[in-house]
C-alpha cells in the first residue's frame, strides 16, 4: 500500500494507506495531497497578486479544512479554505480581491474540485506596527 510519487524533478512524495486496511502510516493518504495542492495552488496565486499590489505580507497560511461523503468514492463535499494573513498596513479589500481572483479564475485545483464540493473560505488579517 506504500508508493513514492515523482515528478520530473525529481521530488518525491512518500504515499500508505491506515494500519487498518494493510497500509504501515508511512505516508500522505492520496486525498490529503489532494487538499494540500489546493491550499498550495490558491496560496501562490494569493501571494503573487498581493506582490503585484505591493502588499507587504510578513505571514501567511492557508489551511485547506475537509468533510466527504460517507458513500465510495468519499469524494470532497465541503472544503473550507482558511487564510490567515500577517503584515504591515495590509488593505483588507486587496486581500479579499486576491482570495477571489484566486477562487474565480486563476486557481485549476479550485476549478475542478468546485464539481464536487461547495468550497467557502474565511480570512482573519493581523495588522503588524
Amino acid at each position: 500500500m506504500g508508493f513514492t510519487g515523482a515528478n520530473q524533478q525529481g521530488f518525491l512524495v512518500p504515499m500508505d494507506a491506515d494500519k487498518k486496511v494493510g497500509g504501515h502510516d508511512m505516508g500522505f493518504r492520496p486525498l490529503e495531497l489532494l487538499a494540500i495542492g489546493l491550499a498550495g495552488c490558491t496560496g501562490m496565486d494569493v501571494i503573487s497578486i498581493l506582490k503585484k499590489k505591493r502588499q507587504e505580507v510578513t505571514q501567511f497560511e492557508v489551511k485547506a479544512e475537509v468533510e466527504r461523503s460517507a458513500e465510495h468514492p468519499k469524494v470532497f463535499t465541503k472544503i473550507v479554505l482558511a487564510y490567515k494573513f500577517a503584515g504591515k498596513n495590509l488593505d483588507p479589500q486587496a486581500v479579499e480581491r486576491a482570495v477571489e481572483l484566486s477562487e474565480t479564475k486563476y486557481c485549476g485545483a479550485q476549478a475542478m474540485l468546485r464539481e464536487t464540493a461547495e468550497i467557502t473560505h474565511t480570512i482573519t488579517i493581523t495588522q503588524e506596527v
